[in-house]
């Protein structure tokens, strides 16, 4: 009698201990080849067949590791020394079922190298049933590994290339599990529910729309103003040093809730344009401008006539009323005449504990003059998919992308003199708001991020400078476009990508080990805005901070998990309590020279605090029910 091979014994297609295919691979798991004899595999000889056990009636609907685990369990109970099982093949109700034995996995009860910590105290039934049905879910894999998988176009080449570096094989099959990296444009549930934590890397944090939606941002960033200030009514001097929201994101409405769709309403006002966007939508889609009383009203009428629809009353998200109203900025800063704004990153490299970064990107200009009462969108819109209508954009398509060189550079020419500006603001001034901001929001819903080790996620934040320097937040996106189609991305979406990754490794890494963050020996570019290293979270094999006792945490209200695609959660795996992170400096060190020397970018502590003073750290809830994210192949801010 041959033993079966891994796909048969894993997958449960052929009857465990039946011979297998001549050409099956050799099965290291049990320390004997597909060609064993039966005299080298020193299987114990088969009982009479009147003393086989007959098959009970809980095991003949099962499939056949759920069987195995059965009759593994009644001979358990004779005999807790057994080193085989009975089990039997997997047939339709009333089939006749052939028993025979089993040789279990050389070494999976005694083998050190086989046995996590967790292994040890489990009984060798438990291991047996998670052998079993781990190999019934995991077919073996082929090749050699690490694998990666990338789902979708949005800066493949450039992921499979770092990839393959590191001689990783890539696979198509997005229904595999075995891999090391899994980068998908679109998040799945599925995703989330077969993640094994400390062991893969995930691309996207599962609830990242807290951040990266309209409606998801602005809830967070208007409960945390309440929250924050409610804490600090009392300290003016606390008060100024926190970002007021008003500051620095225009004034928005929500349309899905009737006392702010009908506050926006009553406040509009045809001296101002109103610009409405859908909550989840990218690339432009679905924008339009609110310029007169008549635009409004209609919005009014149709926004009423869905609402009393009854089959609108029964959606559980609302869809078509996932709206914002936001106040559109009429005086932004020009470049040659042309609107413009800045994408930058945030960079959240490690979930737990959390490492965040800033990184600089580019500037996206329009083809068109700017004129605010122009109804065409892509005189108002920057993203390149709504340049690309434009028949003159294969001509001009290098003048829609500016390096933040450039931007430097003509501001320094045109406005530093005449604005009174210092010298680089774009390396200064402006760059060190754009983290202000950006650690503004990631406290917002810092509480609220599920956190697993292996979750990162790269988000493009939109700035726009208006005609008094004054920065602003338009919105933040998820899965931000990676593409090289101008020589300036070119230049930099192959950086961000690269440093992404070995950022996401090398905090990986060090987490599991329970090593000290920083140094970062890939930092390069990217800017350390927040170090959780002292908060106060779980991991896997204990913590840091267990050697010493940490502080009481503060009290602070209960959190809501809220994610479109829940993963279930173990009790081990929620994050307990968390404290401000002490000020400490950002450390690491910073990537090579440019060919032309620019300021370096104003360094935050740790926790994005200036002068040492940490942040606030309430735990945010938001206000209502957001509805589903809307899936979409494209890219986010293309």
């Amino acid at each position: 009698m041959r033993i079966t091979s891994p796909r048969a014994r894993l997958r449960g297609v052929h009857l465990l201990g039946v011979a297998a295919p001549q050409d099956e691979p050799p099965c290291p798991e049990l320390g004997l080849s597909s060609r064993t004899s039966p005299t080298q595999a020193a299987l114990p000889e088969s009982p009479p067949p009147t003393r086989r056990p007959q098959p009970t009636q809980q095991c003949q609907h099962l499939p056949a590791p759920m069987t195995a685990l059965v009759c593994l369990r009644r001979r358990r109970r004779q005999d807790p020394d057994i080193s085989f099982a009975w089990t039997c093949s997997a047939g339709s109700p009333g089939s006749s079922f052939h028993h025979t034995r089993v040789l279990l996995p050389a070494g999976l009860f005694t083998s050190p190298d086989l046995l996590d910590d967790t292994d040890v105290a489990r009984p060798r039934t438990t291991l047996l049933e998670r052998h079993l049905l781990e190999g019934e879910k995991q077919p073996h894999s082929t090749g050699q590994g690490p694998y990666f998988y990338i789902g979708g176009t949005n800066g493949a080449s450039i992921i499979s290339s770092y990839c393959k570096s590191k001689g990783w094989h890539r696979i198509q099959d997005s229904r595999r599990e075995d891999y090391k990296l899994k980068w998908c444009e679109v998040k799945c549930r599925d995703n989330y529910y077969s993640f094994r934590e400390g062991e893969q890397l995930l691309y996207q944090i599962p609830n990242n729309k807290l951040l990266t939606t309209k409606i998801g941002l602005l809830s967070a960033l208007r409960e945390y103003s309440r929250v924050v200030n409610k804490i600090h009514k009392t300290s003016l001097c606390a008060q100024a040093k926190v970002l007021k929201m008003e500051e620095f994101f225009p004034e928005t409405y929500r349309l899905d809730i009737r006392d702010d769709r009908e506050a926006f309403f009553t406040l509009f006002d045809e001296n101002q344009i109103w610009i409405c966007k859908p909550t989840a939508s990218n690339q432009g889609k679905g924008i339009f401008l609110l310029r007169n009383q008549e635009e409004v009203a209609a919005l009014q009428v149709k926004a009423q006539s869905i609402e009393d629809d009854p089959i609108y009353r029964k959606m559980p998200f609302r869809a078509p009323q996932a709206r914002v109203a936001q106040r559109y900025i009429q005086n932004p800063l020009l470049l040659d005449g042309k609107k413009f704004d800045v994408r930058s990153y945030l960079l959240i490299a490690c979930a737990m504990p959390y490492m965040v970064f800033f990184g600089h990107g580019y500037a996206r200009l329009t083809l068109s003059l700017y004129d605010p009462h122009s109804s065409d969108l892509s005189g108002h819109l920057t993203n390149q998919f709504m340049q690309k209508k434009s028949p003159l954009y294969v001509l001009l398509k290098e003048d829609t992308v500016w390096s933040m060189d450039r931007l430097n550079r003509h501001i320094n020419d045109k406005f530093r003199k005449t604005k009174g500006l210092p010298r680089d603001w774009v390396f200064t001034t402006f760059t060190k708001r754009m983290q202000q901001i950006m650690v503004h929001c990631f406290q917002a819903v810092k509480a609220k991020l599920h956190c697993k080790l292996g979750y990162f996620d790269l988000i493009g934040c939109d700035f726009l400078i208006d005609e008094n320097f004054k920065v602003w937040l338009l919105e933040m996106n998820s899965n931000p476009a990676l593409h090289t189609n101008c020589e300036v991305l070119k230049e930099v979406i192959p950086g961000v990508i690269m440093e992404t990754l070995d950022l996401a490794l090398e905090t990986f890494q060090k987490s599991l080990r329970n090593q000290k963050m920083l140094p970062l020996l890939s930092q390069r570019r990217f800017v350390l805005l927040h170090n959780g290293e002292t908060d106060l979270w779980p991991r896997l094999g204990g913590s840091r901070s267990a050697l010493r006792p940490p502080p009481p945490p503060p009290p602070r209200a209960a959190c809501e998990a809220d994610c479109s695609a829940p993963p279930p959660t173990r009790a081990a795996d929620r994050r307990g309590a968390r404290r401000p992170a002490l000020p400490r400096s950002p450390g690491g060190t910073h990537g090579p020279p440019h060919s032309e020397q620019r300021p370096r970018a104003p360094g935050l502590g740790p926790d994005g605090a200036q002068s040492g003073d940490p942040p606030p750290e309430p735990c945010v809830r938001l206000a209502e029910e957001e509805r589903e994210e809307r899936r979409s192949a494209g890219h986010r801010g293309s």
